[in-house]
């Protein structure tokens, strides 16, 4: 199989493999590859104390790495995950809140270990994206008053039916 030509790398103080270990954990089609452990010295530590852990989440590829603090984790980067239920809203979103995460506004969390997450309907971009400018205000409107996004209120919005 040809190496995917990018891939998401994350950077973790000490948690590289518990964290891969949690998100293979929360969704389907995933999981840990493999876990190597750096034979050199390097900056970050001894031989043998930086790990990377390549895995897989819905198939597609990750790296992540344990080798001391950096740059923490901010909502400059997030990996949204588009959902075709609310079953699917609620399980990735409650999945990720595991352990300590903090839910934000508007579909937004973060998990425990500091990464922005984004539990997205695939239905509201559709909807936010629709030529019916009214349409589309009201799901915006509704999605900005929710912390975890809820389908029937958004649908409910763009239908203009107020719940």
């Amino acid at each position: 199989m040809p190496m995917q030509k990018i891939t998401p790398f994350l950077w973790y103080a000490k948690e590289a493999e518990e964290a891969a270990a949690f998100y293979t954990s929360i969704f389907p089609d995933s999981r840990v590859v493999r876990v190597n452990a750096m034979q050199a010295e390097s900056p970050s530590g001894p031989p043998g104390s930086v790990k990377v852990v390549d895995f897989e989440l819905f198939g597609q590829p990750f790296t992540a790495m344990t080798a001391g603090r950096m740059d923490p984790f901010n909502h400059a980067v997030s990996f949204m995950v588009n959902c075709d239920t609310q079953e699917e809203v609620d399980r990735y979103w409650d999945g990720l809140l595991q352990g300590g995460g903090q839910p934000e506004a508007c579909g937004w969390l973060k998990d425990r270990y500091g990464v922005s997450w984004q539990i997205v309907p695939a239905v509201l971009l559709q909807m936010m994206g629709d030529p019916d400018k009214a349409k589309a205000r009201r799901t915006a409107e509704a999605m900005m008053k929710m912390v975890k996004l809820d389908i029937a209120t958004l649908q409910a919005a763009y239908s203009g039916n107020t719940r």
